[in-house]
């Protein structure tokens, strides 16, 4: 089995694939902030996104999730769900600017 790399591994894993950080995210199709983050030691890469970025860069075992409810940008209620909660809300407040009736 592989070492993990550590974020300055992963960092010099990059540079010597003659890559930048940001380079390695539009590839991905990854957000940079968060891959800064983690490159940074700054994010703990439990599960989704950051995990998925942990695992390419090589700092951690395991595989790539695919499953949507597990990766960022996916919605996390159904339509349905979605529905019953706009049905069962109240009226949105409207101002009458200074009237009273």
């Amino acid at each position: 089995m592989n070492k993990l790399r550590t974020p300055d591994e992963a960092k010099a894993w990059l540079a010597y694939q003659g890559i930048s950080a940001a380079e390695f995210c539009r590839e991905h199709r990854l957000p940079t902030s968060l891959v800064y983050e983690i490159l940074n030691g700054r994010k703990r890469c439990l599960r989704g996104m950051s995990h998925n970025i942990a695992v390419l860069l090589g700092m951690k075992a395991g595989v790539v999730t695919t499953r949507p409810a597990r990766v960022a940008g996916a919605p996390r209620n159904s339509g349905a769900v979605q529905a019953e909660a706009t049905a069962a809300s109240p009226p949105k407040f409207t101002p009458t600017r200074g009237r009273c009736h």
